[in-house]
């Protein structure tokens, strides 16, 4: 078959893996000028590592982007180290990130400190995620965690993600943080955009096709069987198959033949967005080497987290400066989306003195802003059956996004895994 991916971040870099080691002829079109997605990056000359645009990194757990990255060939540039994760309370900063961090941490009582241990147990080895989304986050950790461990640690962690949505949110999304993730971490040698890079390369040698800097107006059914993609100068034709990784709610604009109930509910796949401001400093933030602070919001800080990229990536790679992310979910029409980039960046910079007293406007040596409308989906009760399917209602229209990862947090590992589902429903359709 002919098949056309639509979108050339992990998902779709992935599905055409698959697809060609099937024998299958693949063409991957991308409005940007390089592979990446959200999990791209970029590069100063002096760098020898690229900066990620939106924070990542991965988790020992994340088995389906590491067997991967085996099958690439790629697996000796992993690097996996265990930085300092740490949480805000009451003016100072503890970790929060192994059993003996919880035990000493001063926000709980004894009999918090054991029904947290119980229950987190439970969630990570016992329980499974379907009868969970029955509940809200809310409710379901209130009644087993308790009225202060509710407070103190879940309600700012909800509130950063989803703000006035974290009411909604089910107990599923919960139980995905507990069960697979881990306190060691994982990043590429030369960066995630590095990673990206070195996949396309392998892809091309496999024959596979790059249309980069073509954005895509529309996907054109031509016949039963056959489809062209639409874009301001060209056609392109004819696919068997096409996958789109887009997010749900762009598909009436690029395939408006459709079924309408169909659009409707592509609409209803509700997120939040996300903004990002990184700085590079020429002093370290962190003088005690914390890698990932947990900001709640009721702290009064402009940003949920904070990450000092090089308490976990050393700055050597970075001509010596140090990389500090603030990062932040927030509805698309927060004022900040409004903000410039000077605005933001004289908001974040206050906010930074309080983590640092010494911290001074000349150590900024540049600063960066990304801002995306949809990066975290909104999961509420019973969300498994709002999900949009792989199929589309169009036989040969198939959809892998992130707003399909569920009951799993967004990120590189699960896209990896969904992609790998979407091809082989791609492959079954006869």
């Amino acid at each position: 078959m002919n098949i056309a991916i639509i979108g050339a971040g992990v998902g779709g870099l992935t599905a055409a893996f698959d697809l060609v080691n099937a024998g299958h002829t693949v063409s991957v079109f991308e409005r940007e000028n390089c592979p990446g997605g959200l999990a791209g990056g970029f590069k100063l000359q002096e760098w020898d590592w690229s900066v990620e645009k939106y924070y990542h990194h991965w988790f020992w757990t994340d088995k389906p982007i590491l067997n991967l990255i085996d099958d690439l060939g790629l697996s000796k540039n992993i690097i996996f180290s265990k930085p300092k994760t740490v949480v805000y309370h009451n003016g100072d900063f503890f970790p929060l990130d192994s059993i003996l961090a919880v035990l000493k941490f001063p926000g709980f009582s004894l009999i918090d400190k054991i029904r947290f241990g119980f229950v987190t147990a439970y969630l990570k080895y016992v329980a499974g995620w379907k009868r969970l989304e029955n509940y809200t986050a809310v409710e379901w950790i209130k009644r087993y965690y308790g009225e202060n461990l509710y407070q103190v640690f879940f309600e700012p962690l909800l509130l950063g993600k989803f703000n006035d949505h974290y009411l909604d949110v089910n107990m599923a999304w919960m139980w995905a943080r507990f069960k697979a993730r881990s306190a060691k971490l994982g990043t590429y040698r030369g960066g995630f955009q590095q990673f990206l890079d070195d996949f396309t390369e392998i892809l091309k040698t496999k024959g596979v096709k790059f249309h980069f800097s073509i954005p895509i107006q529309e996907v054109v059914r031509k016949d039963k069987n056959m489809f062209s993609l639409e874009t301001s100068s060209k056609t392109y034709e004819y696919f068997d198959r096409v996958l789109i990784t887009l997010p749900p709610h762009l598909m009436e604009k690029l395939v408006p033949a459709l079924p309408a109930d169909y659009l409707k509910k592509t609409k209803q796949q509700k997120g939040t967005g996300a903004i990002v401001m990184i700085f590079a400093l020429d002093h370290p933030l962190s003088e005690q080497g914390y890698y990932w602070y947990n900001l709640p919001k009721s702290a009064g800080f402009p940003f949920l987290a904070l990450v000092e990229h090089t308490n976990f990536v050393n700055q050597e790679f970075f001509n010596g400066n140090h990389i500090v992310y603030c990062g932040d979910y927030l509805d698309k029409n927060h004022p900040y989306f409004s903000y410039t980039e000077s605005d933001l960046a004289d908001l974040y910079m206050t906010a930074l003195q309080r983590i640092n007293p010494d911290f001074s406007q000349s150590w900024i040596k540049h600063y960066w802003l990304f801002k995306t409308p949809f990066a975290q989906p909104i999961p509420g009760i019973n969300h498994s059956q709002k999900l949009l399917s792989i199929r589309t209602p169009m036989e040969g229209l198939f959809i892998a996004s992130m707003s399909q990862i569920y009951p799993w947090d967004r990120g590189t590992n699960y896209a990896v895994a969904f992609a790998h589902e979407a091809t082989r429903e791609m492959l079954a359709e006869s």
